[in-house]
This record gives structure tokens, C-alpha cells and sequence, in this order.
């Protein structure tokens, strides 16, 4: 069993939510633990040791091993289709995305073109149910990065994200697409289908040796609670410039912007934004 294995197991288990199983691979990490000799603690060490809630540690100790066989077959099924799962603790989890969000996926499901994740890319994102004014300079944003070579990072099921994740389509250019549903639900049971409409128009197969498709939701769930704040925060967390179209104010692109102007990343802001001298302020460079 390695560390992605045991993420899967406790991701299955009822009442073990992400945060919880990031911080049994953390500890398991810091102390030298294989997932074996954790898988045959006690209630009363998960309790104590990893924060668990009784009920939780109660129904993981009690069903641990049909969770632990259930996550082996799933996760050969998913090798079979070429899906790689990541953890924090190894080498393939992107550094960018742990440096931007505080609590990090304790999973990743990888299915696509890898080489992408070192490339220089980039983010269009804007609040949702945007005005219309702002969706041509989302395109014309886009347009601008895949010309400049960069990779664009988008969601796939809002208006928003949909304008701009069909112009590398239309230039025969890679993107990373990040999910906030499991890879059967958006892809189809073979991973072939382009997952929203407008994109069926351009290629209507997706073509995992040209694009990555990046999911922290469980391959065979259709949803999960909060998918859609995981999803803005993963592009966010995997570009290296964000620009931005409409932000609204206090919602969850006024929270990434100034997240990523902390962390000193490139952000440009569109100065349709009544509060984009305040963004110009905390560093960000305006679109005019």
C-alpha cells in the first residue's frame, strides 16, 4: 500500500473528509509511518494521534478492510485507464498548488498530458452569472496567452470558464481543464468525451495526448460539497499569471486575487472592476 492508496481508502470512508486525510499523510510523513502500520491503529490513537472524530474512527477501524480492497481495485481500475493519483507527499503533486492553498487536496487524479504541469501557464477566471460585457475580454484574454505559447488552466461547466476553454481548441493548442466532478461524470466511462458542449464543436473526443484533465473529486463521484471553491482554487493555484475579468466584491475571486497578490503572483485585473484601483494598489497590473 503507498500514501495515494491510503488517501483513497480513507476518502471512501464516511465522515473522513479531505482535511482530515491530508493530515494522516502528513503526520504518517513527519514520523516515519507506512500506511500499513496505519492501517492497524485503534480508535483511540486516530482519536488522539490524527484528530479523528469517534464516529469516524469508530466506522474506519470497523471497515477499514473492505475500504482498503475497495481502494486497491479502484485505483487499478483507474491505472488501467491511464488516471495517475497524487498525494502531497510525493513528487508528482504540483508545489504551486500547496503554496497556494491552505488546505490542499489530500488527492489528485491526473488523466491526460502530464508534461503540461512544468509548462508556463496561465488563468482567465471571473465571478459567476458575469455581466456579457466581460465575456468577450475573457476570450480575447485567452487569446492573448495561447498566443504567447503559455498553457491555460480553466474549469469546464460555467458560462465563464466554457468561453475560454474552447480557444486553445480552436488554435490546436494543449490546456489543463480542472474538474469539480469525477472524471466518469465529465468524461463519459471512457474518458474520451469533451465535457461540455461548445467544445464537442472543435473536438469532439478529448484527446489526452494534447490536454490534462485535473480532478480532486473521487473518478467515480458525480459531486462532492465546495467542488466549486476546489476548482477556482486549483487553477488559480497551477498558473503562474491570473488574469481576471469581473471580481465581485467579497466573493471568490476577490478572495483568489488578493490570495495570489500575497503570494507575489503575476495578477492582471480588468479595469471595468469598480474596485480595480484597489487591486492596482496591492500590486496587480490593470487591463484596459
Amino acid at each position: 500500500m503507498d500514501p495515494s492508496e491510503l488517501a483513497l481508502s480513507l476518502q471512501l470512508c464516511r465522515g473522513i473528509g479531505s482535511q482530515t486525510a491530508g493530515r494522516v499523510l502528513m503526520r504518517n510523513e513527519l514520523l516515519g509511518r507506512t500506511p500499513l502500520e496505519f492501517v492497524e491503529f485503534n480508535a483511540e490513537v486516530l482519536r488522539e494521534e490524527y484528530k479523528f472524530t469517534l464516529a469516524a474512527a469508530t466506522r474506519w477501524v470497523a471497515e477499514r478492510k473492505e475500504l482498503t480492497k475497495k481502494a486497491r481495485e479502484l485505483g487499478t481500475t483507474l491505472s488501467k485507464k491511464g488516471v495517475r493519483i497524487s498525494c502531497p507527499v510525493d513528487a508528482l503533486y504540483p508545489e504551486r498548488l500547496e503554496e497556494f492553498m491552505a488546505t490542499p487536496p489530500s488527492l489528485l487524479f491526473f488523466y491526460g498530458n502530464l508534461r503540461l504541469l512544468r509548462s508556463q501557464t496561465f488563468a482567465v477566471q471571473s465571478s459567476r452569472k458575469s455581466p456579457l460585457a466581460y465575456h468577450e475580454l475573457l476570450e480575447s484574454l485567452a487569446e492573448q496567452g495561447v498566443e504567447q505559447s503559455e498553457v491555460l488552466v480553466a474549469g469546464h461547466d460555467t458560462p465563464e470558464y466554457q468561453r475560454v476553454a474552447v480557444v486553445p481548441l480552436r488554435w490546436g493548442a494543449p490546456r489543463i481543464l480542472v474538474l469539480d466532478m469525477g472524471m466518469f461524470a465529465a468524461l463519459g466511462e471512457d474518458l474520451e468525451d469533451e465535457p461540455f458542449r461548445l467544445a464537442r464543436l472543435w473536438r469532439y473526443k478529448f484527446d489526452p495526448q494534447t490536454d490534462l484533465v485535473v480532478s480532486a473529486i473521487n473518478p467515480v463521484w458525480t459531486s462532492h460539497p465546495a467542488a466549486n471553491k476546489s476548482r477556482d482554487d486549483i487553477i488559480a493555484g497551477l498558473a503562474h499569471r491570473i488574469d481576471f475579468g469581473c471580481i465581485r466584491e467579497g466573493g471568490n475571486m476577490d478572495r483568489i486575487a488578493r490570495r495570489a497578490l500575497t503570494l507575489q503572483r503575476k495578477v492582471r485585473v480588468s479595469d471595468l472592476n469598480f474596485n480595480a484601483s484597489e487591486f492596482r494598489r496591492l500590486g496587480a497590473e490593470l487591463i484596459a
